[in-house]
């Protein structure tokens, strides 16, 4: 099993300078590596029977492979001596990012789609570095012993959990200061294995939403909070100073400051808002039945600001990584997860017949002119539940209401047979 804490650190002015020079450092190597990649394609791109348009016929060299560029740090050392000062490993890491970076322009996504080119760090662009292995005894009371950086003071807001091992070390940059992730592993954790099966007990669907944040099976909803909203006023006033500041000055790097304090803020706000979300689901239910939504693209839409003030792909994502992590306090051989569902027809088709009721999206009452039911389209109304988040729930768990509507229609023509008979 892997988790990671993460600590806020409180260094000196020393290690604070320290800490700036290696960031420094290190983005300059990134770009550096970087750019030693980007010549060797462009040169290279062509098979060597062919002549390339783009420019003359290079020479041909070896590809700065990772291994090489790893290889080549020992120069870089012997030309830059400041870059003695890093940790060897902390450099090796950097080689490492790089090639990631690289390798990911070139590899599609799960739906065929290749991503973004690699893009050079600007000044105060890179913000963190990783130690890959560290001391298990490294944190003692209150302080961490970085190599080569020495003891920094941290707060330790909870303790590590116990037989966990620290296996990498990352220190990261925010707008607030620093702070420390630590990556825990526990090998003797079984591997997981979710043998519950989604059923209509022990599945809670849920609705996400802009009106409310979400709506459950059982007809609980949770309000959506809105802190970038609440937060406009404040972020309105301080781009205006930003704006009158003059370009290069510190009166302007202190308001710049400030602007980012405030959206980390909001940013913290809203993934506490997750994370205890989350928590109170996985409480009540076994399997979390959800919709398979294409966020980004909903994202483009006029809606943009309201969804992206929700953050319906972050919440996702934890109540799955929490859903897994989960497992392992339960009992053995059983687990929580989530399920995706296809979000085609939730809030149009009836959830007691199975039936399509077409409604535009100010309509936010679902009246079915077929089975009678008369209930809110994604809320509860007094004790009717979510017409949408039992769809959510039903198409999770495999449950048609279109064979059950079937079945009661047949019961309710049984009965009508029997009573016109009986007379005879």
């Amino acid at each position: 099993m892997r988790t990671a804490y993460q600590y806020k650190l409180r260094p000196n002015k020393e290690q604070i300078a320290i800490i700036e020079l290696w960031l420094e450092l290190l983005r300059r190597q990134y770009n550096y590596r970087l750019s030693e990649r980007f010549s060797w394609w462009e040169e290279n791109r062509c098979s060597v029977n062919a002549c390339p348009l783009v420019m003359p016929i290079p020479q041909l060299r070896d590809n700065p492979d990772y291994y090489s560029q790893k290889k080549d740090l020992v120069n870089t050392k012997d030309k830059f001596p400041e870059y003695k000062l890093i940790h060897s490993q902390v450099c090796q890491d950097c080689i490492k990012r790089v090639k990631l970076a690289f390798d990911r322009w070139f590899t599609a996504d799960k739906n065929g789609h290749k991503l973004g080119k690699a893009r050079f760090k600007g000044k105060g662009r890179y913000r963190s570095f990783t130690y890959p292995q560290i001391k298990q005894d490294c944190i003692q009371e209150n302080k961490i012993n970085l190599p080569k950086i020495g003891n920094i003071k941290l707060i330790q807001h909870r303790p590590l959990p116990d037989g966990f091992q620290i296996k990498t070390v990352t220190i990261s940059r925010k707008a607030d200061g620093y702070y420390v992730t630590l990556s825990l592993e526990e090998k003797s954790v079984p591997a997981l294995t979710f043998n519950v099966e989604p059923t209509l007990k022990n599945t809670l669907g849920i609705d996400m939403g802009l009106k409310e944040f979400l709506v459950t099976s059982e007809g609980e909803f949770v309000p959506i909070p809105q802190y970038y909203r609440k937060s406009q006023k404040r972020l309105k006033t301080l781009q205006k100073r930003l704006y009158r500041k003059k370009k290069g000055s510190k009166r302007r790097l202190k308001t710049v400051k400030a602007v980012a304090k405030q959206h980390k803020k909001v940013a913290d706000k809203r993934k506490s808002f997750h994370f205890k979300t989350a928590n109170e689901l996985l409480s009540k239910a076994d399997v979390i039945a959800h919709e398979n939504l294409n966020i980004k693209g909903l994202a483009k839409t006029h809606l943009s600001k309201s969804i992206n003030d929700a953050g319906w792909g972050q919440f996702l994502s934890i109540l799955t990584v929490k859903a897994v992590s989960a497992a392992p306090l339960k009992e053995a051989n059983a687990g929580q997860k989530t399920i995706a569902v296809n979000p085609k027809n939730t809030s149009q088709d009836c959830s007691n017949c199975g039936e399509k009721v077409p409604k535009e999206l100010n309509i936010r009452t679902h009246s079915c002119p077929h089975c009678g039911i008369v209930i809110d389209r994604d809320l509860f109304a007094q004790h009717d539940l979510g017409n949408a988040a039992i769809n959510i729930k039903n198409r999770a768990v495999g449950h048609s209401v279109l064979k059950a509507r079937g079945a009661r229609c047949n019961g309710r023509a049984a009965k009508r047979e029997a009573h016109t008979i009986a007379p005879a």
